[in-house]
């Protein structure tokens, strides 16, 4: 059973040197095998969120963000945040300030949930919202596997 444990208060805008950092790393990681992970979307009550889960021992590099969201995270994770490295243990639910790049190595498999409210109408204007780099989101390759779920409310 995940336990509820105390994290950073918040995600903090990331400085150019550690984004720069992160995308260094994520240069590297595009030259080894790349993992299939499936996203769920759900757009619902003006709320964008998409989930994906993290295999264990996988390093993964999230896209430039550039508005405020939520973050929620349950397992086991390091996560390159704040100018350094955290590792997030069972549940947590973390304001994250737009202008970060994130790195994530799961120690467990790892459930990230991100949400942030929109009026978009659909997921890939949600996608172009909250990043300039949506054509390079796992969720847009044509063998991605996604679940959408959009309620029109």
């Amino acid at each position: 059973m995940n336990e509820i444990t105390i994290a950073e208060t918040s995600i903090k805008p990331m400085s150019v040197e550690s984004i720069d950092k992160v995308f260094e790393l994520e240069g590297v990681a595009k030259t080894m095998d790349q993992v299939d992970l499936i996203t769920w979307h759900v757009l619902h009550g003006g709320v964008y969120s998409r989930t994906i889960m993290i295999p264990a021992g996988t390093c993964l590099t999230g896209a430039l963000v550039k508005v405020a969201t939520t973050l929620t995270v349950c397992g086991d994770i390091i996560v390159f945040a704040n100018e350094r490295e955290n590792r997030l243990t069972g549940y947590n639910v973390i304001p994250a300030s737009a202008n970060r790049k994130q790195a994530f190595i799961a120690v467990t498999d790892t459930h990230l949930t991100m949400s942030f409210a929109t009026s978009s109408k659909d997921i890939a204007a949600c996608e172009q919202e909250f990043t300039d780099q949506a054509c390079e989101l796992m969720s847009r390759d044509p063998s991605a596997t996604n679940i959408v779920n959009i309620t029109g409310e």
